[in-house]
């Protein structure tokens, strides 16, 4: 209802009218900010209108949503959670011939642990990080240099980590000492890992669950210390916003891979599907994906960003523990979605 308060009629129409000019034969399930026209620009040039958009927060929210019956023709998705949907039989296996850039994407992103034997469930198209992002006005560099930040109590209740299960237990794991979780993890591991989060968790202001809301958060000093995916520093440093991003603690930061599903028994149009596939990964939309803080999965769109670039964005070379966030078996995931849910509910 708070929209009809703050839009109005005459602007409720107006949204009305946009949405009508969105593509009904294309429906896109997807984290809010991939919507930016420029990340599909080829798209629009071929059909004169952007997909449906349907927004998630968290990747267990939208996998309820389509097992519940939500029909949509493409999800993007993260690698951890591939393994799940293609069990559940939500995915049908992509036709690589028919991506135009396969050739060239980016082998180190091509694991054979993400998808079937032969077949291609999971085409990856972008990358990121997730580090300490923070206010370099009112938090010391010394501070940031370990992921206990986090318990620190000089920042109790000014701190966030994301409502994503994948993003919580890669902090946890790295502030336990572990940083590979792709062969499984012992009850111990876990258990550590619980716990820690368990003693984060009444330092916390929130657990944001989108990149926008936590600059807010951040912008009005609510918050001075978060988990945050890198998109976060470019977009406060155009805003001219103190901020910093720290992927070097001691413990180490986390790398991301995340891509398109194609949905088995989609309503809309499959060409379309493909058309919107190969629109984000061609190499024309490479420099906005990078400019908002996102590499793309694209080998040959990357050879033309500069290492400058990519630091700018938060995406270059580290010295520091990287945890790369691959695929872990659906058992795993499971209890870590559970044990989340659990913690944030102050269990």
């Amino acid at each position: 209802m708070r929209i009809v308060t703050l839009l109005g009629a005459a602007s409720l129409a107006a949204l009305g009218t946009a949405a009508l000019a969105q593509d009904a034969e294309l429906v896109v399930l997807d984290y809010p900010g991939f919507e930016t026209p420029e990340f599909h620009q080829p798209y629009l040039d071929a059909h004169g209108q952007p997909p449906t958009f349907s927004f998630f927060g968290d990747e267990e929210e939208a996998f309820q949503k389509v097992q519940a019956g939500f029909e949509a023709d493409v999800a993007h998705i993260c690698a951890g959670s591939v393994p799940k949907w293609q069990e559940s039989g939500l995915l049908e296996p992509w036709d690589t011939s028919r991506i135009e850039s396969f050739a060239t994407l980016d082998a180190n992103l091509m694991g054979t642990e993400i998808g079937g034997e032969g077949e291609m469930f999971f085409l990856p198209t972008d990358w990121g990080t997730t580090a300490i992002a923070y206010n370099p006005d009112e938090v010391a560099a010394e501070d940031v240099a370990t992921l206990e930040v986090f318990k620190n109590p000089a920042y109790a209740g000014r701190i966030a980590i994301p409502d994503n299960v994948d993003d919580a237990w890669a902090l946890a794991y790295l502030a336990t000492g572990v940083t590979d979780w792709s062969q499984g993890v012992t009850d111990e591991q876990f258990e550590a890992a619980a716990q820690w989060l368990r003693d984060v968790h009444p330092n916390l202001r929130t657990y944001w669950t989108d990149p926008a809301e936590l600059a807010q958060l951040m912008a009005t000093g609510e918050v001075l210390v978060a988990w945050a995916w890198n998109e976060t520093f470019p977009t406060m440093k155009e805003e001219g916003r103190p901020i910093g991003f720290q992927r070097e603690p001691a413990e180490g930061s986390s790398v991301w891979l995340c891509g398109f599903v194609n949905l088995a028994n989609g309503p809309g149009n499959e060409d379309k599907a493909y058309d919107y596939a190969n629109a984000f990964l061609s190499e024309q939309t490479t420099p906005a994906l990078v400019s908002a803080g996102w590499g793309s999965g694209n080998a040959a769109g990357m050879q033309n960003i500069t290492e400058e670039e990519l630091t700018a964005s938060g995406l270059g070379t580290i010295e520091a523990p990287v945890f790369a966030q691959l695929p872990i078996s659906i058992a795993d995931r499971e209890r870590h979605a559970s044990t989340f849910e659990e913690i944030k509910a102050g269990f």
